[in-house]
């Protein structure tokens, strides 16, 4: 697979076009993905975003390519407005927990890698934190000022938006007529109220503070993402992820800072779309999140993975219980599928058959629509099809019978590849029966109609051949009993 990469294409948000992926150095990839500010439950919004980035990381490397992914945890510096006012927000939580703000952040940071690991998340390469790297962001904003792009006032530094003409491409905003009004009141040091903050001046009682040229302070949000980039990718590097709601100010604060200091900074933006419950962005401020714990509580983690991905990374998508529940059935089709190739690589015979040549085509041809889905800048629901059509070969060639071994061993891993190496929905270990699952009840419900027709009650019998049929399970009579698989 690993010329598949030089047909990937990919929407680049800052020039709103699909480009071609071209890696600065040849076969490595760099990715910088926005992390979690640690101040609370991470939520299903959350999980959007990482599984979605999961998901190019894993199809950059199955393709060959070697990447560095960096994904920071923010633990000082984001303030509960999104910009320079207000509380820091784990400062603030960890007044109201009576807990120091780092005690707090490092409970979070655990949770987050804990519900990231549920769910089959690879981690990141490097997890840098933005209280490591002061010293980073300090020589950043010492650039900045030697450049003419900052200024400092009062013991803060900040960023002048009018020396970067570039500032608000990104997210098309036109930041001459907005936010004006009610800045310019709240932080009056500022030359322009489009200003932000490189560095704030602590007040006294501040718990989160370092000393710097400009005294005892601490870092913007902004600026921690600019200086643990580079730190790990270098000046110019190929992708920076995150949010849709991250794109302003935030990533556009970065642009301005990086280039302002001379770096080439990120070829490529991506965006993923948001999660909202009944049209409202889930977030924690709104209050309306559903967090991972207890969606796992109540949902498989493969389901969870599933739901998000049945969505274009960039297509918003609404969560309901009954969105989820819907999924369950399509995850059980791709089990049994698993399951029915697994059980018939055991019992093939080992020598090829005539009819192996057919079906591996028609594998090749499955796995030929996934790569052109995720080549096309990662579009999931169109591989999963795939997916569903490369279950329909197998389910069709162990009804079939005749293959050999090798023809459904082979069949069996490029399934396992796609599903489990790229997806990360299916695993071997989804081969074996799903005791306590839909299996176990279709069990059960074939058990009864066998009973029944035994009892010599055939009208129930068939009555009930007809509901199980109509609810996706195709049931075959064999002289040995009956067999049944999900209609995949």
């Amino acid at each position: 697979m690993s010329d598949a990469a030089t047909d990937l294409v990919i929407h680049d948000s800052f020039s709103r076009t699909k480009r071609p992926f071209v890696p600065i150095t040849p076969g490595h990839v760099g990715i910088y993905v926005c992390g979690p500010t640690v101040y609370s439950d991470t939520h299903l919004g959350h999980a959007k975003s990482y599984v979605s980035f999961d998901v190019v990381v894993r199809w950059l490397r199955f393709t060959g390519l070697r990447v560095r992914h960096v994904e920071n945890i923010t633990d000082v510096g984001h303030l509960v407005d999104n910009s320079d006012d207000g509380e820091d927000k784990l400062i603030r939580t960890a007044r109201l927990s009576e807990v120091h703000p780092l005690e707090l952040a490092e409970k979070y940071a655990r949770l987050f890698f804990s519900d990231m690991d549920a769910l089959g998340v690879v981690r990141p390469d490097i997890s840098p934190r933005a209280t490591g790297h002061i010293l980073e962001q300090q020589a950043l904003i010492r650039e900045l000022l030697a450049r003419g792009h900052a200024y400092e006032v009062n013991g803060s530094v900040y960023y002048s938006v009018a020396s970067f003409p570039e500032y608000g491409r990104l997210s098309g905003r036109d930041t001459e007529e907005g936010e004006v009004g009610h800045r310019v009141a709240v932080r009056g040091e500022k030359r322009d109220p489009r200003d932000f903050a490189l560095w704030k001046r602590a007040e006294g009682g501040h718990i989160l503070r370092w000393e710097s040229p400009w005294g005892s302070g601490f870092p913007g949000w902004h600026i921690e993402c600019s200086a643990m980039s580079c730190r790990y990718l270098g000046e110019s590097f190929d992708i920076h992820g995150g949010g849709l709601d991250n794109q302003f100010p935030h990533h556009e604060c970065e642009i301005a800072q990086s280039r302002g200091a001379g770096h080439g900074f990120a070829n490529t933006w991506m965006h993923n779309n948001l999660v909202t419950v009944e049209g409202r962005k889930m977030s924690k401020s709104l209050g309306n999140f559903t967090s991972i714990t207890q969606a796992l509580e109540k949902n498989e983690a493969d389901l969870v993975r599933l739901w998000v991905l049945s969505t274009h990374y960039r297509s918003q998508v609404d969560y309901s219980v009954q969105g989820l529940d819907a999924l369950k059935g399509a995850l059980e089709r791709l089990r049994a599928a698993l399951r029915s190739v697994s059980e018939a690589v055991t019992a093939a015979a080992t020598p090829a058959a005539t009819t192996d040549a057919a079906f591996l085509a028609e594998v090749a041809t499955a796995e030929a629509a996934f790569t052109a889905a995720m080549n096309d800048d990662f579009n999931t629901p169109l591989a999963l099809g795939a997916l569903f059509d490369l279950a329909r070969v197998l389910n069709t060639g162990v009804a079939r019978g005749g293959l050999s071994r090798a023809a459904l061993e082979t069949g069996r891993a490029r399934f396992l590849a796609l599903g489990g190496e790229v997806l990360g929905v299916l695993d071997a270990a989804s081969a074996a029966p799903a005791g306590g699952d839909a299996a176990r009840y279709v069990d059960l419900l074939i058990e009864t109609r066998q009973r029944l027709k035994a009892a010599k009650a055939f009208d129930l019998a068939d009555w009930l051949r007809k509901e199980i049929a109509a609810r996706g399970v195709v049931l075959e009579d064999t002289a040995s009993g009956p067999r049944w698989r999900f209609n995949a």
